[in-house]
C-alpha cells in the first residue's frame, strides 16, 4: 500500500501546485486588467501588423518543435499550445509585455514521438515583443517561462521545478495570423539542460 499512498501523495501535491499557478495567474491578470485604460481602435494595417501599432491582442498559439539534448544531440518530440495576452501599459517594460500560460508535453523515453516515459510541463510566463530594424513584417521576442514539470511512466508521479528561456522571431501575414519559430533553452530539476527548436501558428484577435 506505501507505493499507491506515495502516488496519491504526489497527485496531491502536484494539483496543489497547479491551482496555485493558476491563481497566480488569474491574480495577476485582474488588476492588470483593471488599470488598463480603454484605447481607441486602430485600422487594421496587414504591411504594420507589428504590436506597437496595433494595441494589446491576445495570442491562441500551438508550437511543434524538438528536443535536442545535451550532452548529444538525442531529437525528441516536443508539443506546446498556450494563450497570451499583451498590455498596453507594458510597453515600456524591460521584461515583457505580454503574460502566458501554457501546456508542453516532451517525450522523454525511446523513439521519437511518445512514449511511456515524457513529461507534462504547465508554466507561467512573460514575453517581450520587439521590433526588427527595416522590416515590420517580422517582430522578435524574448520569453521566460516557470512552472511545474511532471514525469509520467515511473512507479511514483514526479514533480519538478522548470525554467524556459526563449528567444524568437513572428512572421506575420497579417493582424491575425502568424509563424513563430523560436529557440528555448530548457531546464528541469533533476535533469540535465537542454534545448528546443519550435515552429508554430498563432491566431490573434
Amino acid at each position: 500500500m506505501k507505493p499507491i499512498a506515495n502516488f496519491t501523495t504526489y497527485v496531491l501535491r502536484a494539483g496543489i501546485l497547479r491551482a496555485g499557478l493558476a491563481v497566480i495567474f488569474m491574480s495577476m491578470l485582474v488588476p492588470v486588467c483593471k488599470a488598463q485604460a480603454p484605447q481607441a481602435p486602430s485600422t487594421p494595417n496587414p504591411a504594420n501588423p507589428s504590436p506597437e501599432t496595433t494595441g494589446t491582442s491576445t495570442d491562441l498559439f500551438v508550437m511543434l518543435g524538438s528536443d535536442f539534448v545535451r550532452p548529444g544531440l538525442a531529437a525528441k518530440a516536443n508539443y506546446n499550445i498556450g494563450i497570451g495576452h499583451t498590455f498596453g501599459f507594458l510597453k515600456k517594460d524591460p521584461i515583457g509585455d505580454e503574460l502566458t500560460f501554457a501546456y508542453t508535453y516532451e517525450d522523454g523515453g525511446s523513439g521519437f514521438w511518445h512514449s511511456q516515459f515524457g513529461s507534462d510541463t504547465e508554466s507561467l510566463g512573460i514575453m517581450k515583443n520587439f521590433g526588427l530594424p527595416k522590416t515590420k513584417l517580422v517582430t522578435g521576442y524574448t520569453w521566460i517561462q516557470l512552472g511545474i514539470s511532471s514525469f509520467t511512466g515511473f512507479p511514483q508521479l514526479q514533480n519538478h521545478f522548470y525554467d524556459g528561456e526563449s528567444l524568437g522571431a513572428v512572421i506575420h501575414f497579417n493582424d491575425h495570423n502568424s509563424i513563430w519559430i523560436q529557440e528555448t533553452f530548457n531546464k528541469i530539476l533533476t535533469v540535465p539542460w537542454y534545448t528546443t527548436t519550435s515552429i508554430g501558428y498563432t491566431r490573434s484577435w
